[in-house]
């Protein structure tokens, strides 16, 4: 393995991790050498995703459930992965949630939901994770955040506005984590992806998949590998020198007008 990519010694947690993109980056992450833990709230799917990926690659693993929107489930769960893997050297913010509906019709209830898990649970996972990257002065952050933190989107193909917001608030406290903890040797640094097939973006796909492709200028859908090989470039030492950024992974649909 090239050595700027090689993440042995290393320890990621990655939160939504039990399907979809969030399992995805954890085996890209164990797969460049790293051991990691995999967190979601379904503790039994977590164990059974780490004990695939320990079996198969040879890295430390631990499966564990944890609620991001939950303070005392995220302190407790910190301490048992650093005792089980060590200190955290890489985090990865994957966990997200969203609710369709227009802003007008929408109730307060759902947009705190949707708040709760893509922004309040961001914050407790960095507020129990920067200490102990701090104290080592060295640590990356890697939030994943959406195109629709960037942009809006026509009611046709999308309406969530909640999920816009929790996005673009992901992206402003990535550029704001990367000033504030660069001294301490810690990069921040955010994907936002375009439409990839999960069961989150199911619905959307179902009814306009076809429009939307024919927009992107790569004519086709993203796969979980685009984001996931971007994170592993991000948490190596081939991005030291990378903070603050926002990377849009959408086959070039961002970059065009209108």
């Amino acid at each position: 393995m090239n050595p700027l990519f090689d993440l042995t010694g290393k320890t990621a947690l990655v939160t939504g991790a039990s399907r979809g993109l969030g399992e995805n980056i954890a085996w890209a992450l164990a797969g460049a050498g790293a051991a990691v833990a995999v967190v979601s709230r379904h503790g039994a799917v977590c164990q059974s995703v780490a004990d695939t990926i320990a079996g198969t690659v040879g890295r430390p693993t631990l499966g564990l459930g944890l609620d991001v929107t939950d303070e005392i489930s995220v302190v407790e769960g910190i301490s048992q992965i650093t005792e089980t893997l060590g200190s955290i050297d890489i985090l990865v913010n994957n966990s997200g949630t969203t609710w369709g509906s227009p802003l007008e019709k929408m109730t307060l209830e759902k947009w705190h939901s949707v708040m709760a898990v893509n922004v309040d649970g961001v914050f407790l996972m960095l507020r129990a994770v920067l200490p102990f990257m701090m104290a080592r002065h060295a640590g990356r952050i890697i939030n994943i955040a959406s195109v629709a933190g960037l942009r809006g989107m026509p009611r046709h193909i999308a309406e969530a506005p909640a999920y816009h917001a929790s996005k673009g608030a992901l992206v402003a406290l990535t550029k704001d984590l990367a000033v504030k903890y660069g001294p301490y040797g810690i990069t921040a640094n955010a994907i936002a992806p375009g439409f990839i097939p999960t069961k989150m973006s199911h619905g959307v796909l179902e009814h306009v998949g076809a429009e939307l492709v024919e927009r992107i200028p790569a004519k086709r859908m993203g796969v979980p590998e685009d984001v996931s090989g971007l994170v592993v470039f991000l948490a190596s030492g081939a991005a030291s020198y990378i903070s603050g950024q926002v990377i849009a992974v959408d086959g070039g649909t961002s970059a065009q007008w209108p």
